[in-house]
């Protein structure tokens, strides 16, 4: 049995139902954001689905320096700070260094470790220290029995309220492999495990200087996860991904989330 992780009544693990994490692979504006939160808040009421809404306010590690990165910290924790009081749903985002973490968890209820970090250990000790729920991205050049060590640095601060998200493996250049496996053994550890559907199907700068990815594998993965039994599903997405600034190729559509969830929750209520 894992532990259940409860994060503003959204709770991961144990016999609780499947959780959704979604939103926009990165905040391109205030109005845009706040229409796709609007919009998955509908669903989640309609359906029942657990969610958190997640965005980014920073990519840091985006392939080209002309790549768009985000509205910057200052504004981008204003916007989500404005989505989780407005839709009374917990917010989740990525942070990039220490001073990032001090400053974001004060603003969301889960921060996020970017999958190239998450062996920086003052990184990952300040992420425990923040005292927020903590998602660790595993990142593509790490098994899953890696992660056993990033659990003990964020353990070794006393916090205890940690998510393990698969995001896809190495598969020699610019390609992804989701290792189902790696579900099984990641959970093993005791907490929550996360499949990020939308990431796995990236192509890691495969575009040359973007990076690439094919959607329409990502619901086929999520059904196999779901399958295998997860805590939670992480899904970017978009209105039109083929013009989302960040991540497009791989993301799923909005209009497309509802009928893929039906299937996800029929498939967890009897995995």
């Amino acid at each position: 049995m894992t532990k259940t992780i409860n994060v503003k009544g959204v709770k991961f693990g144990g016999k609780n139902p499947l959780a959704l994490i979604a939103g926009p692979c990165v905040i391109e504006s205030r109005e845009g954001c706040m229409a796709i939160a609007d919009k998955l808040v509908k669903l989640a009421k309609r359906q029942g689905i657990p969610l958190v809404f997640k965005a980014s306010y920073d990519k840091a590690n985006r392939t080209s320096i002309n790549s768009y990165r985000g509205p910057g910290i200052a504004k981008g924790l204003e916007i989500l700070a404005e989505i989780k009081e407005k839709y009374n749903v917990p917010v989740l985002t990525d942070v990039h260094s220490v001073e990032e973490i001090h400053i974001a968890s004060k603003v969301v209820d889960i921060i996020q470790l970017p999958a190239f970090m998450i062996r920086q250990t003052d990184f990952v000790v300040a992420a425990g220290e923040s005292g927020a729920v903590v998602n660790v991205k595993k990142a593509q050049f790490a098994a899953p029995w890696d992660m056993a060590n990033v659990v003990k640095k964020i353990e070794s601060t006393g916090n205890t309220k940690i998510l393990l998200t698969e995001r896809g493996a190495s598969f020699g250049y610019n390609t992804l492999v989701a290792d189902m496996r790696s579900l099984i053994i990641m959970r093993e550890m005791g907490y929550p495990v996360i499949f990020d559907a939308t990431h796995s199907v990236q192509s890691p700068g495969g575009q040359g200087d973007t990076s690439g990815g094919d959607g329409r594998f990502a619901p086929y993965l999520a059904k196999a996860a779901a399958a295998v039994g997860v805590d939670g599903m992480f899904i970017e997405t978009h209105p039109d991904p083929s013009t989302a600034l960040s991540d497009g190729p791989n993301m799923i559509p909005l209009k497309d989330l509802s009928s893929l969830w039906k299937k996800l929750n029929a498939i967890d209520e009897v995995k």
